[in-house]
């Protein structure tokens, strides 16, 4: 082994060298270069000679493709000795070809014996570093180089709940690594662990199949948040098993919880990260605090929502009973996943086992950053996508999920998304797919980027639409710049828009192919909840607030597209002015349900409306066409948007709607449409199904206020 390098060479294509010769060591100059493998000596070619302040580079080719799984010597015309590097070649298409392996990975666990195996095709020597519990002494096993650039070790013996790490010898420089498809994690994720998957199962609740995205009501919230109050009456408070209790309830006798979540009339929780991340301690999560998109292992469940993260089963049977509770109510249940960064790439298992490989660069070299975390997943590689493709399927087929929700979708490419999409729906056909479509700055062309820009390519993907956030409620980013329902009559065109799902009506501009595209919303765990901007750009005026409260959420519930809403949003949640509250306190970012009771009028307004929407499939529309066709904007006061959803009787409940959104200060009149007279279902005061005054003619809106009239 050379532990002394006179020059650097890399490999940096299949059958490019690179060599580095620093001008202090002969001033950078050498007329020749050979290649050592094994007894073989060879020399290259040198096509291009490029001259620095500090070095000399010679750029030379090979003849035939050195045998990754032994290392090479690259000699100079003084036959003064390096050892090849791997270099820029792990960032070709000829290495990824070359390497991709399709086989399984992993701990693979019977009773008689238990086989490992890793992908590290950079690597020349591999072992199994093992313990049978915490506490015992250390055992290596060597592991043999395989196909496609994987090691195999096998222990012919029962190896449930042992503690392994790999370890791999690349550039010879020994690495240390935890299982990146570890199933389970020790306390605090230092070691993986081998499981028996039949110990892992747990019975399921199944669910009749779930008709379209576009008749879903999506509700996000954080395990921890849920149940983290004293006032909610849970015991397993901030707990998996927290969200599994019934028949809790706050001081004032008022269902909390999981009974508080059915109740509203929601189809589908969305749940802030639940695989392993760092930043809450596994043993104290009163700790610290922190929402969880710092991801360690992703396809471990996180140990501080678990009564025993010690124990070898306990997290993932607590996960699995919580999710199975959420069925029994009727609740489906989407997994909020985040593959597009890791925690910390230097120390992250993917770096330590093919440097370089698994995190894009920039064209300076350095690790590209459109995540804002130090690092962007390369999704587009072949084995960092089938890494993301095994882990979605491994998730949904052994926690039993109905979705999943993608943080910072547009730095995944496009071919990983679409994969991605066809597998899960190959599996579960119903599940509901959605992103965060923003366009990052990452090392990926545009076109590849799975942004709203591109949903054309990405059509069982539903993307969160920021133009209906900031139409309705105002930017997200400029703190006092007001929407729609704040007020802002001059986004009328706008609101319009979102109200039809951004489908081109009226001369509009068409953002989706489908309105099951299009994710509603005006508020979500990040930023500033809807209350908090309300209070700071119209600080005192609580009472109007509330009002314009109400009308935003309205909107998001009786618009085209899939409504979403953050947890608390039906009773005004408020992080007390924090707008990014990812490490803040339980005290911030807790559900209050205290508040709840002061604001239960606003809760039942919501279950009203979500009634309202579940009653007719006018607010479900399929296609774009027939938005276009059966809504139009109807005439009424300058400060109000009103629509007629005409001949929408084929959609259930009534033949004709008309919306109307009063976003002024005076109370807004106008003529109904002519014919068989209308009634009034939903007010300022009182949203549902029950009619609330007979045969109106003229209608009556009053401020910041919604009205629904049917016939």
């Amino acid at each position: 082994m050379i532990t002394t390098r006179p020059f650097n060479a890399y490999l940096d294509t299949l059958h490019e060298v690179a060599i580095l010769l620093p001008i202090h060591y002969y001033s950078g100059k050498s007329a020749a270069f050979y290649i050592e493998s094994g007894s073989s000596v060879t020399r290259m070619d040198i096509l291009k000679t490029e001259e620095f302040e500090t070095m000399v580079k010679y750029t030379c080719r090979l003849k035939d493709v050195p045998d990754f799984a032994h290392e090479h010597v690259i000699l100079d015309e003084r036959l003064m000795r390096t050892d090849l590097q791997i270099g820029g070649v792990i960032r070709t298409k000829e290495f990824d070809d070359l390497f991709y392996y399709e086989g399984e990975l992993g701990s693979l666990y019977t009773p008689a014996q238990t086989s490992f195996r890793v992908w590290s095709p950079t690597a020349t020597e591999a072992f199994v570093k093992y313990k049978e519990t915490s506490i015992s002494p250390l055992k290596y096993v060597p592991m043999k180089r395989s196909v496609s650039g994987t090691f195999e070790a096998e222990l012919n013996e029962n190896a449930e709940g042992y503690f392994y790490h790999y370890q791999v010898r690349i550039n010879n420089v020994w690495h240390e690594a935890v299982d990146p498809y570890a199933k389970m994690v020790s306390v605090h994720s230092e070691w993986a662990r081998v499981v028996d998957d039949e110990k892992l199962a747990v019975a399921r609740h199944e669910l009749p199949p779930f008709s379209s995205p576009l008749d879903a009501v999506i509700y996000e919230a954080s395990i921890r948040d849920v149940s983290s109050q004293p006032e909610s009456g849970i015991k397993h408070r901030g707990l998996f098993l927290g969200l599994t209790e019934e028949g809790t309830q706050s001081p004032d006798g008022k269902p909390t919880g999981l009974d508080y979540m059915a109740s509203l009339g929601v189809t589908h929780v969305e749940l802030l990260p639940f695989f392993d991340f760092f930043g809450v301690s596994d043993i104290d999560f009163s700790a610290n605090y922190n929402w969880g998109y710092n991801p360690l292992y992703f396809n471990v469940p996180e140990g501080s929502f678990s009564t025993d993260p010690a124990h070898l089963y306990t997290r993932a049977t607590e996960l699995k009973e919580m999710i199975r509770a959420f069925h029994k109510k009727g609740l489906r249940v989407i997994m909020d996943v985040v593959y597009n960064h890791v925690f910390v790439r230097e120390t992250s298992s993917f770096e330590r086992l093919v440097p370089g490989y698994f995190f894009r660069q920039g064209h300076d070299g350095q690790p590209s950053n459109g995540s804002g975390c130090g690092n962007d997943f390369a999704s587009e590689r072949k084995m960092a996508r089938k890494f993301i493709l095994d882990s979605l399927e491994y998730w949904l087929e052994s926690y039993h999920l109905d979705g999943f929700r993608f943080d910072l979708m547009g730095l995944i490419d496009v071919e990983t998304m679409k994969q991605a999409a066809e597998r899960i729906h190959r599996t579960k056909p119903d599940a509901i797919i959605l992103g965060e479509g923003w366009d990052l700055n990452t090392a990926l062309l545009p076109e590849h980027r799975s942004t709203i820009q591109n949903h054309s390519s990405l059509k069982d993907i539903a993307f969160f639409n920021d133009r209906f956030r900031d139409s309705v409620k105002g930017s997200t980013f400029q703190l006092f710049e007001p929407g729609f329902a704040f007020g802002n009559s001059r986004l009328m065109d706008q609101a319009f828009a979102a109200l039809t799902a951004n489908a081109g009506c009226a001369g509009s501009e068409r953002l989706f192919h489908s309105p099951a595209q299009s994710v509603n919303y005006v508020e979500c765990h990040d930023n500033y909840t809807l209350w908090d901007k309300l209070e700071a750009c119209f600080p005192g005026e609580t009472a109007i607030n509330r009002k314009k409260h109400t009308l935003a959420t309205a909107f998001v519930l009786l618009s085209q597209g899939i409504p979403f809403l953050h947890a608390g949003q039906e009773f005004c949640r408020t992080k007390y002015g924090v707008e990014n509250s990812y490490t803040s306190s339980d005290m911030i970012n807790q559900m209050d349900w205290r508040r709840r009771g002061e604001f239960f009028d606003h809760v039942q307004y919501v279950k009203g409306l979500i009634q309202l929407r579940h009653a007719s499939g006018a607010f479900r529309m399929r296609t774009e066409e027939a938005i276009c066709h059966h809504i139009v904007k109807w005439p009424s006061n300058a400060d109000t948007l009103t629509v007629w959803l005409k001949d929408v009787a084929s959609y259930g409940g009534w033949r004709d709607l008309v919306i109307s959104f009063n976003a002024g200060g005076v109370q807004s009149r106008f003529v109904l449409p002519e014919g068989i007279a209308w009634n009034q279902v939903v007010s300022g005061e009182y949203a549902g199904t029950d009619i609330l005054q007979h045969n109106v003619a003229e209608a009556s809106v009053d401020p910041f206020s919604c009205a629904v009239f049917v016939r």
